[in-house]
């Protein structure tokens, strides 16, 4: 039987180790497929489950790879990778300030000859053993996770950026050491120890580490969440007894008891009752739907009014929520493309820097030395006088230096400095971007998809209309139907009462009441009779509606508000509408999204008549309605298909499938928190103006981005041949492995600087 499982992994630090692990897993007997996402920490296989299961895969990948792998109850597994992803980034913190406190004295020490260095750093800084003090520990603490993971890939046939950081490094300490403890071992001697070389670098890309680690997003938050929504326990009938049981433990078929103001523990169909159920956490609609026997009900949605009983249908995996939490995790597994490419660089790159400093060596060793060395020669920035340096030295000196003025210093920096420059910023306004993949998605954005309700309107409803057809005026209708809903619990009646209050309207005493399911309320005002309500109601309680009142009626809802009439002792007076108001911006929005060469598109799980009201409203040429919450992100993937590339805008959970599979998902920050962390972009201020402001800031963020990988692979373009000599046979230039770290250190420090550009950035006025 093929079955699907999770399994989480600890300990991968860069995209080469999914890739890696990946690959392994796919070895495995009874393993179909396997995928690996870096960011979610996560394996995500689909097994022969007669053959193997997920705590046996979760044991051969710790065992044979070396990873923390375990495979646990989902919420058990979702508070751990919360924990760890704290654990990792507490620990590369505390690597980097480590780093840096050893990295400096050990560069003051190795140039405190040149400039002005030597006027106040002490000269004991200088001496070899004090610099093999200090870098002996970076090397073993900090800097042991590079060769540590460069260990475990070797093992397995992998390489990745460790190789290339551990040989670099670990080269240029060796010899520190021979250079330090066996001077006359014919290496050099003490001016040649590289502990500066060796230092800076793992100073560098622990740095480049940690800044990864703040960035990289915290996906299982909202799954977190989602879980969170689940009923704990239940009430069910059994042989004729009422008693409450772990939702577990609910049986398809079961009958289920659910109060007013309880949560629905699963999905079913009523059997008894009715009731105004609150599916606003699945659907996004703010006005509760009433139900009655036969109809279907949502789990972890709310029950505002009446007690019903209802038959369990969907238990376990198969409720909806169930189904959006899959959903989500399966969406937040695909890779972007440029990821896939940079894996395939990055493996390239550590290839080819490896076999061009074999080539480097082979070279001098065996032609470059005899036909172009010329004794007294010097390096760049260094007192070494090469002139009984052995060929053997030579050359490994100039390999050496290829390694260490090819590390991807600049190239690891370029992305993760902009992303926190530009992520800090955006939070600065209101903007909150989940890392660089939501910036590099946000900056392509040619379709925009918008939710209705709560990202278009406010999401709730309010008061927008109050009519007479009589000789009461309109605030007399306001005031009867208030003091009439005074006492009712239903939202629309809420709605009115509010609105009577902000008028400070006094109310009327009420000598009874009823509800009519579905209908209306009956009310006794002093001697007045009132009925309030829709025109069912108004037709069973014999209240004629002439024809005039009833074609304002209609007009009303075909701009999608909901109307209820008033009768007083039998004769018409008047109606109010209510509706879910649209926000302040919205059309300037929209506008400004279609100036910009967006196409502009509305998605609601409402009906097409009020669907049609608001995109009128802003402008809006395409809407899709009554798109279930399961659909809404198949609607994403038929633009995708088509080429576009997409982002959501939305606030409810039902949009968090969409959210998560747009290429950018962007949630309002007044929606709920399963939204805001499906989203990769959340807009704090509830400002639907934000969303252009999110697309300008990730342009320009990936606009930088390019830059700093521009100026970083052009360093190694032109530093790399320098350091294989290709001057010295005409110009006697030799770059030492203290210049190259130099080099290296000065392209670092300009892709910050270039960086820093971004503090520019200001969001624009609409």
């Amino acid at each position: 039987m093929t079955q699907k499982v999770q399994i989480n992994i600890e300990g991968m630090t860069c995209i080469s180790c999914a890739r890696n692990i990946e690959g392994f897993v796919k070895t495995l007997p009874g393993v179909k497929s396997s995928e690996v996402s870096f960011p979610l920490e996560k394996a995500f296989v689909e097994i022969d489950a007669g053959v193997t299961n997920s705590a046996e895969l979760a044991q051969k990948i710790t065992s044979q790879l070396g990873y923390k792998a375990f495979a646990e109850a989902e919420e058990s597994a979702i508070d751990k990778e919360a924990k760890v992803h704290r654990e990792e980034v507490r620990r590369q913190r505390n690597y980097t300030i480590i780093s840096w406190l050893i990295a400096i004295p050990v560069m003051l020490g190795t140039f405190r000859e040149y400039w002005i260095l030597s006027s106040f750093v002490p000269e004991f800084f200088a001496n070899g053993y004090f610099l093999w003090l200090l870098t002996t520990p970076l090397m073993f603490g900090p800097g042991w996770q590079f060769f540590r993971g460069t260990w475990r890939g070797l093992k397995h046939g992998f390489t990745d950026m460790n190789l290339l950081v551990a040989t670099g490094t670990g080269a240029a300490y060796l010899l520190g050491v021979v250079n330090t403890l066996f001077p006359e071992a014919g290496f050099g001697g003490p001016r040649v120890a590289f502990f500066e070389s060796a230092a800076l670098l793992i100073a560098f890309l622990v740095l480049g580490r940690y800044l990864e680690s703040l960035t990289r997003g915290r996906a299982s938050d909202a799954i977190k969440k989602l879980m969170g929504l689940k009923v704990k326990n239940a009430r069910v009938i059994r042989n004729g007894k009422e008693e409450v049981i772990p939702i577990d433990s609910i049986a398809v078929g079961d009958l289920m008891v659910v109060k007013p103001g309880e949560k629905i523990p699963v999905d079913g169909v009523i059997r008894e009752g009715y009731s105004a159920i609150d599916e606003s956490m699945i659907t996004g609609e703010s006005i509760p739907v009433e139900k009655k026997a036969g109809d279907s009900v949502i789990g972890a949605t709310i029950n505002k009014s009446g007690l019903i009983k209802f038959e369990a249908v969907k238990i376990g995996k198969d409720t909806m929520l169930s189904q959006i939490i899959a959903f989500i995790e399966e969406a937040q597994l695909a890779k972007p493309k440029i990821q896939k490419l940079a894996d395939k660089v990055s493996a390239n790159f550590i290839l080819i820097v490896h076999i061009l400093a074999l080539l480097v060596f082979l070279f001098w060793f065996f032609v470059g030395y005899d036909y172009f060395f010329t004794a007294g020669s010097k390096f760049l920035l260094s007192s070494i006088v090469l002139s009984s340096v052995p060929v053997s030295v030579f050359a490994v000196l100039l390999s050496i230096t290829v390694l260490i003025i090819s590390c991807p210093c600049a190239v690891g920096l370029a992305t993760p400095s902009a992303i926190m420059a530009g992520t800090a910023n955006g939070a600065d306004n209101g903007i909150l971007i989940r890392g660089g993949d939501a910036l590099e998605r946000a900056s392509k954005i040619d379709t925009v998809v918008l939710d209705k309700t709560g990202t278009l309107t406010k999401g709730s409803p309010s008061l927008t209309d109050v009519r007479s057809v009589s000789d009461l005026t309109e605030t007399e209708i306001l005031r009867l139907v208030a003091s009439a809903e005074k006492g009712s619990e239903h939202p629309l009646g809420e709605a009115i009462v509010e609105a009577a209050e902000k008028r400070k309207l006094p109310f009327d005493s009420i000598s009874s009441f009823k509800a009519i399911p579905g209908q209306g309320i009956e009310a006794q005002i002093g001697v007045k009779q009132i009925y309030f309500g829709n025109r069912k109601l108004m037709k069973d309680k014999g209240v004629f509606i002439v024809e005039t009142s009833l074609e304002e009626v209609e007009k009303l809802e075909e701009d999608g508000k909901t109307v209820m009439l008033l009768a007083v002792d039998g004769a018409i007076k008047g109606f109010v509408g209510v509706a879910d108001t649209l926000k302040e911006n919205s059309a300037q929005v929209v506008k400004k999204m279609k100036e910009l060469g967006m196409r502009v598109i509305m998605l609601t799980g409402d009906n097409p008549r009020t669907a049609s009201a608001i995109a009128k409203k802003t402008d809006i040429s395409e809407f899709l309605a009554e798109v279930l919450p399961e659909h809404k992100a198949d609607e994403i993937k038929k633009l995708q298909k088509d080429g576009r590339r997409v982002a959501m805008v939305g606030d409810g959970i039902n949009d968090a499938p969409a959210l998560t599979q747009a290429d950018a998902g962007i949630a309002i920050g007044s929606g709920s928190d399963i939204a805001k962390e499906a989203g990769q972009i959340v807009l704090v201020k509830d400002d639907l103006r934000d969303v252009i402001n999110a697309f300008d800031l990730s342009k320009t963020t990936m606009r930088k981005i390019k830059e700093n990988l521009f100026w970083a692979f052009a360093y190694n373009t032109l530093g790399i041949p320098i350091a294989a000599g290709i001057l010295y046979p005409s110009f006697k230039l030799l770059v030492s492995p203290e210049l190259a770290a130099l080099f290296m250190a000065l392209s670092s420090v300009s892709v910050t600087l270039n960086t820093l550009r971004l503090k520019r950035w200001q969001p624009k006025t609409i």
